[in-house]
């Protein structure tokens, strides 16, 4: 007896489409990869998306718009910077865990295509507004004088980021564990 073929729906073809993506490069990858692996045809594929470019903005987009919620937190937007800072910190620690596969697409993206620079355009953007937390944590005296906020977050993101090279889910490394380690370091920043 010939087993089932799987069935996809559009998120089940996403998260086919981001491991791809993110193993074979997006330029590397055509239709027809993304065919083969998922055992279904193209037309098949077409019925879900209009294109392999709307594949990829909807999974950068999947991490984006996670990442950008964090600032929508009560936690983001009331009290100390550096109190809020430590609260996206945590949270991107944990967007980074719970959309690892669209985060790790995310941190490959070159600007090769539009969709591609419009998702390096809102990253920077997202990264501007963690920069200004830490210029007010620096300003505020609770972070340590003299720290380079471009470059205190630069340092501590890419630390974060780095994260997806490594991590694995269900590891013996818990989220816990991860948010632990990264907060111990940015609060060795405090004076």
């Amino acid at each position: 007896m010939t087993p089932a073929r799987q069935r996809y729906d559009q998120e089940s073809l996403l998260a086919v489409a981001a491991q791809v993506f993110t193993e074979r490069g997006y330029d590397g990858t055509s239709m027809e990869d993304l065919a083969k692996v998922t055992g279904i045809t193209k037309s098949s594929i077409y019925h879900h998306v209009q294109s392999k470019e709307e594949l990829l903005g909807i999974g950068l987009d999947r991490a984006l718009d996670a990442l950008f919620a964090v600032f929508d937190e009560p936690a983001s937007m009331d009290g100390k910077a550096v109190e809020r800072l430590r609260h996206v910190v945590r949270r991107t620690v944990e967007v980074l865990v719970a959309e690892l596969p669209y985060v790790s697409l995310l941190l490959r993206v070159r600007g090769n295509t539009a969709t591609e620079q419009r998702a390096l355009d809102r990253r920077r953007t997202f990264d501007r507004a963690v920069r200004a937390l830490f210029a007010e944590a620096i300003a505020d005296g609770d972070l340590r004088a003299g720290l380079d906020p471009a470059l205190t977050e630069r340092l501590v993101f890419g630390m974060i980021n780095s994260t997806v090279e490594w991590y694995r889910p269900r590891s013996e490394i818990t989220v816990d564990d991860l948010v632990g380690a990264v907060l111990a370091i940015v609060d060795g920043l405090r004076r």
